[in-house]
């Protein structure tokens, strides 16, 4: 987007384009109004992130809209997107790819450009993996590379000690886990790295649905730990990769 802007503004400057002309195209700049949703430009000019479509709740054919008229201007992600939809936005957007573990769905037609340092995304159990994949496309559409390590949690600590070196190894660590949420707690006492944390709603009935993984990781005795909300792996991707930016 920054560069599209860059490229008006100097057609602008040389003549290759008159004002008049330049003023029409900078109406769509900002947003463009597909009439069910306005897609919003300039989104990475102000917080350096284009817009993601959260697909949960939307129709197979406004998401599909949205990857068919955008696809050409900005690389796309759509998160919580169910396999009916995908197969829609399939059928009229052909180089889509969806994940369905973690039900993510993406369009990247122009290069992503990637930063140096590396994303950890640790897992407490096998349950959690959706999570992850959410959170492990997000790093990638975002511009940082990210590696998913499951399946260790405090249950069986050794699996986590054995996986150290490679977590010390990482610039940011995402820690997910539901049941008792102690994951977060646990490395935040073993690295120094920033923890992102994400409660997740696995767990039997006294879990609440990861609320006692919610409030476990921000009683945490482990200091700095942040926590985003449950299940939300992609808030814990743009979160960590801000912070792998820096």
């Amino acid at each position: 987007m920054e560069n599209s802007l860059h490229q008006l503004l100097a057609e602008v400057r040389d003549g290759a384009i008159d004002v008049e002309e330049g003023m029409e195209r900078l109406r769509d700049l900002p947003f463009v109004d597909l009439g069910h949703t306005k897609f919003d430009l300039h989104r990475t000019l102000r917080n350096g992130y284009p817009e993601v479509v959260y697909g949960e709740g939307k129709t197979p054919e406004q998401v599909g809209d949205i990857f068919a008229r955008m696809g050409d201007r900005a690389n796309i992600l759509a998160t919580r997107v169910s396999p009916e939809t995908a197969a829609h936005v399939h059928a009229v957007c052909p180089d889509a790819e969806y994940t369905p573990l973690g039900r993510t769905l993406t369009l990247a037609r122009k290069p992503i450009g990637y930063k140096e340092g590396r994303i950890a995304i640790v897992t407490a159990g096998t349950s959690d993996l959706p999570v992850a994949e959410e959170a492990r496309v997000t790093c990638e559409m975002l511009g940082s590379r990210s590696s998913v390590i499951s399946d260790v949690g405090v249950a069986g600590i050794h699996r986590l000690l054995d996986k150290l070196p490679e977590i010390r190894a990482a610039r940011v660590v995402i820690v997910i886990a539901g049941m008792e949420g102690a994951l977060a707690s646990v490395i935040g006492g073993l690295v120094s790295q920033p923890i992102v944390a994400v409660p997740t709603s696995v767990g039997y009935g006294a879990a609440f649905s990861g609320l006692s993984a919610l409030l476990g990781m921000l009683t945490s005795c482990a200091s700095g730990v942040t926590v985003v909300n449950i299940d939300n792996g992609f808030g814990a991707a743009c979160a960590a990769c801000k912070i792998n930016n820096l």
